[in-house]
């Protein structure tokens, strides 16, 4: 854990680990476009940065436990 913790780029599996989220809210938070990843384009692997990544998830859990939609939360991190 400790080597996750200092990584520069972490898994989705990683994140999970370090945010205590469920892989599929992840997944899905990523498929939506919330959560900003890289792709490796030899084996396809998304890298999230995790200190983006990681602050990112606890904004998003912030604004869901606040009571705010998925659409509500998309349009509230659009730049």
């Amino acid at each position: 854990m400790e080597t996750i913790q200092t990584a520069e780029y972490v898994t989705i599996g990683e994140l999970v680990r370090l945010t205590e989220s469920r892989y599929s809210t992840l997944k899905f938070y990523t498929e939506e476009g919330m959560i900003p990843f890289e792709q490796a384009e030899e084996n396809l692997t998304r890298r999230y940065r995790r200190e983006a990544a990681v602050s990112r998830i606890r904004e998003i859990k912030g604004m869901r436990d606040a009571g705010m939609s998925v659409p509500e939360i998309k349009k509230a991190l659009a730049p």
